[in-house]
């Protein structure tokens, strides 16, 4: 049996030297192997062993504690011995050899130190892997964002060689081939309108030329033709577009890529293919710049240098300058492209070219319903270009895609979001005050809004290829199903024989109708396409970004624009997080409970065991949705949010059929919504007890439905009127045909935004499409009078049960009626430091002459428009203050290690963290009405027009905030 070294070392006998007759060993007994790591030794030792008279000699070994053996055990590389301490064990044939039995702790903390080393090179190699992989990303990304225009005129190019090669035209999609036709003419009208100006006196050059130069013709080109039948397919109305929107559109489109253009230019990289792998390449063109400079003014060539600090900043072209370049490329598009319709088989009919776009002047109303009409100047698109566009709107896609590497973090106004396109932190919309007020305030202020659009902007997403790929089939086989569009028209009605005079006119208002609804399904496809395309684009990829920004009143949206998380359940069904978390015991329960909210109809106001039951009960139905979506039961289909439906029970199937469904790893983002937020925080400003209670700020064994309390409140009123006579009210009437029809889904959307200041037109025409969508009411005079009494019972039932609110939004709107009163724009800052500028002023009308037409453009004047600073203060506030609670949660969740996606009073994370999520959420919620909000804001009025008298703050009640913590539905 092995002894485990009890002897001293120190005290072990040697043997002398072997005799000369006898050789020693070639081989020693003991080497230092040629691995990167030691061999322990182990020396077993029998009790029994009779030591020779002439015990073996071993080489001395220094003290373990002197020479720090322990550290050199678990940093192996150190163990290394070098060549000269390396010595063989010399012994007789006759002598045994002796083996010495390491301690356990020897080894143990050899295993240790190897563990460390192999795990510490494999953190190094996988770190070295990530960067190579982001590197290569953001080369791409580059790419994506200074080469989208570029790519475009190649394959343009490409394909024009292509038909001259074959002498026929390639079998394009419809929107190309129209391109395709275009491009040449439009390019080359371009560059002989570019060479004209050049040859031209400076005196007698256009206002355009110093612009139209600054672009090679044929991107000019690539951008018109795209930029312009984007518009179109956009457009509300039959086919055209007013020449201001789309002169502007090009002008901005061309200015933005000027500057890249111009940045790719100076670096040397745009004639080489080769984008700058790094950001930092721009300071570094400055420092070769300002080198350049210095170098100029040491040899006194001033001029120079003046030129060249002239040429570095391109200074804004400003609305004018974009306009008349915008108006002059959108004129050559108007003289250079032609269509015709498909040619004859027959050949005897002559061909029918006409021009693909007219300038023409119409007259339009200023908004829906209204009387007022105005003359503008359109270009109109011929009937056979819109014809088949919506079918082809995804080859209209500019790949400015979602980003494939984390956006650049906010550091400044424009210094922030996407690497080289132009990124704003918040969407202005041309307000000068507003602009102002953001680069004036310091940065060191803006720290907490950047961090969290930082954390917006981190969050990694991906395609759900299991839900995409059932949208694609449903969308191939003619669509109409779960919220998407019919991608067929409604027929026109024909035109009756009859002369009279009433079915005349019950036919052009049918025609009108049918009209109306194509275009709504026309612009409704145009849309789907686009964010289709998007996802088809990004479905191989391991994950995107969304870089974020603010509106004025400080909520943050993802700054692309076709597919993000903000838009529609088709969006959001084909969206996931792109990492992803265990479900744990939690996450199951929270699984199936968001799965009982999407499916909606009810079931999401059930207690959570409610909602939990109804789950377990649908099984079945949620099985087959999950294994056969499209020739199944269809079960998800019947949702009131199918496609996010259909990703709920295909994650929560799978986690059902596994071995482990608690281990199983769900990339599924769980939502968790407020109460009617903006009464939520109406509720908390005011500190009323039953207006806290309404919106879930009291714990209760279920959830607090404010809609279903509105609706029982409506009904019970139209009840009263139907009893009444008729003949002395002629609502009564109504009452009887509306009183079977009042539901919860019929005053959601006004009590919604009832608190964001909704009007009673607004109202009104709410509550006109909920009665339409119902259909049990098919005349259009009885539909408006029918959605006028609706409106003003649904109104007013509000007032009754939200007194403190309308209380607190009337003392907002006097506030801001006192400022408006002197001329002055509303502004506060949020509680996370963001200051808010109104941007309401009367626009004054400006007028310019292009070689199209004069235009006349819309700028911020200097008079403030009272009404709409008083109206729209009290819910600007409150979206303000939403916003900073959505932030605060952000950033909350970031440091608890949360994954986290917002949006304004939604909050997405995994399953496993959603309990973290919701006690970070009420944590935040109360720690923002901590806050004196309201007395903080008068403060700064009282500070800011010390001239002005204000009204007292209104009465609150007694609401103790911190009952919010405990409360289960904060989030239903």
């Amino acid at each position: 049996m092995a002894a485990t070294g009890s002897l001293p070392l120190t005290q072990y006998p040697t043997y002398s030297k072997p005799p000369t007759s006898q050789k020693p060993h070639k081989k020693p007994l003991f080497s230092l192997p040629k691995q990167t790591f030691p061999l322990i030794f182990s020396f077993p030792i029998h009790r029994s062993l009779n030591y020779p008279t002439k015990p073996p000699r071993f080489l001395p070994l220094c003290d373990s504690l002197q020479d720090n053996i322990v550290q050199n055990i678990e940093n192996p590389k150190k163990l290394l011995l070098p060549n000269a301490h390396s010595r063989q064990i010399l012994s007789p044939e006759s002598a045994p050899r002796i083996f010495i039995q390491d301690p356990p702790w020897l080894s143990a903390l050899f295993w240790k130190g190897l563990y460390k080393m192999t795990n510490q090179t494999v953190k190094i190699e996988h770190k070295e892997i990530e960067k190579r992989k982001y590197n290569l990303l953001r080369r791409r990304q580059v790419k994506e964002e200074t080469e989208a225009w570029e790519k475009m005129v190649e394959e343009y190019r490409e394909l024009e060689r292509e038909m001259c090669e074959k002498k026929l035209a390639p079998n394009l999609p419809y929107v190309k081939g129209l391109f395709l036709g275009w491009f040449e003419p439009l390019r080359e009208a371009i560059a002989k309108e570019q060479k004209v100006q050049k040859g031209k006196n400076k005196k007698l050059r256009a206002a355009y030329a110093p612009h139209i130069e600054l672009l090679p013709a044929d991107k000019l080109a690539v951008i018109v033709m795209h930029k312009m039948m984007g518009l179109v397919m956009g457009a509300e109305e039959d086919g055209y577009v007013q020449v201001v929107q789309a002169a502007v559109h090009i002008g901005v489109a061309i200015e933005q890529e000027v500057r890249i253009h111009s940045f790719l230019e100076k670096t040397k990289n745009y004639q080489r293919k080769q984008i700058v792998d790094e950001v930092q390449g721009a300071s570094k063109e400055k420092e070769i710049l300002r080198k350049r400079v210095n170098s100029l003014i040491r040899r006194r060539r001033l001029t120079e240098v003046q030129k060249l600090v002239k040429n570095e900043e391109i200074k804004p072209w400003g609305r004018d300058a974009q306009a008349k370049l915008g108006s002059r490329l959108l004129e050559l598009l108007t003289e250079t492209a032609y269509v015709q319709p498909p040619i004859d088989q027959s050949g005897d009919s002559p061909l029918d070219v006409r021009p693909a776009f007219r300038h023409k002047f119409k007259t339009i109303s200023r908004g829906p319903g209204q009387k007022i009409k105005k003359r503008y100047g359109v270009i109109e698109c011929d009937p056979l270009i819109r014809s088949g566009l919506d079918k082809s709107a995804k080859h209209m896609m500019i790949p400015y895609v979602p980003m494939l590497v984390p956006p650049k973090k906010w550091k400044g106004y424009d210094k922030g979001g996407y690497l080289f396109l132009p990124s704003y932190v918040m969407r202005t919309h041309g307000s000068r005050k507003q602009q102002e007020a953001l680069k004036g305030v310091n940065v060191k202020n803006m720290r907490k809004v950047f961090e969290a659009l930082d954390t917006l902007g981190s969050t990694k997403w991906r395609v759900n290829n299991k839900v995409l790929a059932v949208v694609e089939s449903i969308w191939a086989s003619g669509g109409n199903i779960a919220g998407l569009v019919d991608r067929n028209d409604i027929p026109i009605p024909e035109k009756p024989y009859s002369e009279d005079s009433t079915e005349i006119q019950e036919w052009k208002w049918s025609v009108r109708k049918a009209n109306k609804v194509n275009r709504e399904r026309h612009s409704q496809r145009c849309d789907t396409e686009l964010k289709l395309s998007v996802a088809r684009k990004m479905e191989n990829e391991e994950g995107f970004y969304y870089p974020h920004n603010l509106d004025f009143r400080g909520r943050a949206y993802p700054m692309h624009p076709h597919l993000n998380h903000l838009s529609s359940d088709l969006c959001r069904g084909v969206l996931e997080f792109a990492e992803g978390r265990p479900l744990g015991r939690s996450g199951l329960h929270w699984l199936k409970i968001h799965l009982a909210n999407l499916y909606s109809g009810g079931v999401e106001k059930l207690s959570h065991d409610g909602r939990l039951a109804f789950v377990d009960n649908h099984l079945d139905e949620i099985f087959d949705s999950a294994e056969n979506p499209i020739n199944g039961n269809r079960w998800w289909l019947t949702a009131e949010d199918p496609f996010q439906c259909l990703a709920a029970c295909m994650n929560l199937s799978e986690a059902l059929k596994s071995t482990s469904p608690h281990s199983m790893i769900s990339y599924l983002p769980i939502h968790q919504d407020g109460s009617c937020n903006g009464l939520q925080h109406y509720a908390a400003l005011g500190r009323d007890n039953l207006e806290a209670a309404a919106v879930n700020l009291v714990a209760g064994e279920k959830p607090a439905d404010v809609y279903s309390e509105i609706a029982v409140r409506v009904h019970n009123i139209m009840k009263r009127d139907s009893n009444k006579d008729p003949a002395t009210n002629p609502n009564a009437l109504l009452a009887k045909l509306l009183i079977d029809q009042v539901d919860r889904k019929l005053v959601k959307q006004t009590v919604m935004t009832s608190v964001y200041g909704v009007t009673f037109v607004g109202a009104r025409e709410q509550i006109k499409r909920r009665l339409e969508e119902k259909g049990h009411i098919t005349d259009d005079r009885l539909l408006f009078s029918a959605a006028c009494y609706t409106a003003k019972v649904t109104l007013a039932a509000l007032g009754e049960l939200f007194q403190a609110a309308r209380n607190i939004m009337g003392w907002l709107g006097d506030c801001a009626k006192v400022i408006a009163s002197e001329n002055q724009p509303v502004r506060w800052t949020t509680p996370l430091g963001l200051p808010v500028v109104q941007p309401y002023y009367k626009s004054e009308r400006h007028l310019i002459r292009t070689t199209l037409q004069v235009l006349a453009l819309q700028r911020e004047g200097n008079s403030v428009e009272v009404r709409k600073q008083r109206t729209a203060f009290p819910p600007n506030f409150v979206h303000s203050l939403d916003g900073s609670h959505m932030m605060m949660t952000a950033v909350a969740c970031r440091d608890a290690g949360l994954y986290f996606a917002g949006v304004h009073d939604s909050f997405w994370t995994h399953a496993c963290d959603v309990e973290k999520m919701n006690q970070i959420l009420r944590e935040k919620f109360v720690e923002l009405y901590s806050m004196p909000v309201l007395e903080n804001l008068l403060e700064s009025f009282e500070t800011s027009y010390p001239t002005l008298v204000f009204p007292p703050l209104p009465e609150r009640g007694n609401f103790d905030l911190q009952t919010v913590l405990a409360c289960t539905f904060f989030c239903p």
